[in-house]
Formats: C-alpha cells, structure tokens, sequence
C-alpha cells in the first residue's frame, strides 16, 4: 500500500512537528516553506521580508522552556529558562536535526493554491499548486496542514458584521 501524502505549509514550529508526526504515523511529508530556513516567526530578519511576520531582535519568549519544549525534545539544560530568540531558533535547528527533517522541506517553495481534487468527493484528496523559481507545480495530496501562523494577515470576519460593510 502507498503511504499517504501530506502537504505541509510553513516550517515553523507547528510545521516541524507536523513533519515530524506524519512520518511518526508512517505518512510521507512535504513541507513549503516560502523562505529559506525554518523558525517561522521566531526567525529574526534585520530587514523583514514582505508578508511574513517578523520578531523585533530583543524578543525573550514570555513563557519558560519547560512549558514551551516539545514532549519528546526537551531543551538543553544550559539554556535560559527565558529564552532569547536565537536560542528558541537553536533549539528549533537542533530538533530538526535530531528527527532528520529537513530533507522533508520544499525551500523557497510558495504555495499558490490548495483545490479539491476532481474525485474530492470519494478520495478526499487535494491539489497544492506550488511556485519555486518562476515555475508553478502540481501535486495531489491526501491531507494538507496548513501551518502557517496567525501573525501576518488580518482575520476580519466582514461578512458576520453586515451593517459595516
């Protein structure tokens, strides 16, 4: 039997454990990450890229290492219990390594569209249409995760207040 693929989009946090449960579950992964690395907004950029969500260069997460690690990748006990920044990206760059996730990333890959595929209705899958380097691709998937965060656009739920349209 064929092992189910599963689209992934973002690899920050949230997409690297996605990653990680899929192939857990003996799924095959693919994760888009438009940028360049992973980290998603914990990923500080001097000159932040247009659309993506960036962290200002003394941010200190505002929780301690032990509520914010994951379960099965503790952080190292030399680390800060507040940590700066860089030191959550080092962690984030030390669990992929661990569980060898990086080659399940698509780099510099932009995901156009997400479509039902035409049999929707009887296999539940999915077309992602994706961007890298001037050329678009298309690929059918059984599931798609969309990990991308909640800090770069607006949720304006317009259409549930009708008198401000």
């Amino acid at each position: 039997m064929e092992k189910k693929r599963v689209a992934i989009i973002g690899a920050g946090s949230s997409g690297l454990c996605s990653i990680k449960c899929c192939l857990e579950e003996g799924l095959e992964p693919v994760c888009f990450e438009s940028s360049d690395d992973i980290g998603g907004l914990w990923r500080f950029k001097e000159n932040p890229e247009e659309g993506r969500a960036s962290i200002y260069k003394s941010v200190i997460i505002n929780t301690s290492k032990e509520m914010m690690c994951f379960s099965d990748f503790l952080i190292p006990d030399d680390f800060p219990n507040f940590m700066h920044n860089s030191k959550i990206m080092d962690y984030f760059r030390m669990y992929a390594k661990k569980f060898d996730l990086l080659k399940y990333i698509r780099f510099k890959t932009k995901v156009c569209s997400i479509t039902k595929h035409s049999d929707f209705s009887t296999s539940g899958q999915w077309d992602v249409t994706t961007e890298s380097d001037g050329k678009q691709e298309s690929s059918v998937f059984d599931a798609v995760l969309v990990c991308t965060g909640h800090h770069t656009n607006a949720h304006l739920p317009l259409d549930s207040f009708p008198d401000f349209l």
